[in-house]
């Protein structure tokens, strides 16, 4: 839900407030990065493709219309379709490399652990890989960024109970996968 706050602000980009759509920049602009950069996994495209989205955004902030959802829902929404755009221009496959060194636990941990940790993630981002794309965009939404269905559901312009179905059978076919693995 959108807080008083950044419908101020939100307000004052549609007018045209450069320094307004700033704050609008520095409060999202790690989230859309992280999720683009899971998406392309190679940082120049990843910053390339950020740029894009709020620039796109900042195109047509005339044209935004409050409808009770956060800013971000329209940014990863536009982020999402950048993607696909830049994947289709690209005609490559896609490749999740959403942890990096510094999401290893280093403190208390032994080198044993760092490296055990580093193959799970691998194995987890090589299963998510195997997935069709609307499982993999929901899977990073809803467990890397942490957003609610209900936002989801209006970046991928589609119900909420759908989305829930669709994370469910996400869900599964990542276990079934990654048990396939095991074996």
């Amino acid at each position: 839900m959108l807080d008083g706050e950044e419908k101020s602000i939100i307000d004052r980009a549609i007018g045209g407030d450069t320094l307004a759509f700033g704050l609008l920049y520095d409060r999202y602009h790690d989230q859309i990065y992280r999720f683009v950069y899971l998406k392309v996994s190679h940082r120049e495209e990843a910053e390339d493709i950020t740029h894009h989205v709020f620039l796109s955004a900042w195109q047509h902030m005339a044209d935004y219309k409050h409808r009770g959802f956060p800013f971000s829902s329209l940014l990863y929404q536009i982020a999402r379709n950048k993607v696909i755009d830049h994947y289709r221009t690209k005609k490559s496959t896609i490749d999740i490399e959403g942890l990096h060194e510094a999401d290893i636990p280093h403190h208390e941990s032994s080198l044993e652990d760092a490296v055990h940790f580093q193959f799970q993630v691998a194995t987890v981002k090589d299963a998510i890989k195997q997935l069709k794309q609307d499982y993999q965009d929901i899977i990073i939404m809803r467990y890397i960024e942490e957003l609610s269905p209900s936002e989801v559901a209006r970046i991928l312009k589609k119900p909420e109970t759908t989305v829930r179905v669709l994370q469910h059978r996400a869900i599964k076919q990542l276990k079934a996968i990654l048990n396939k693995d095991a074996q």
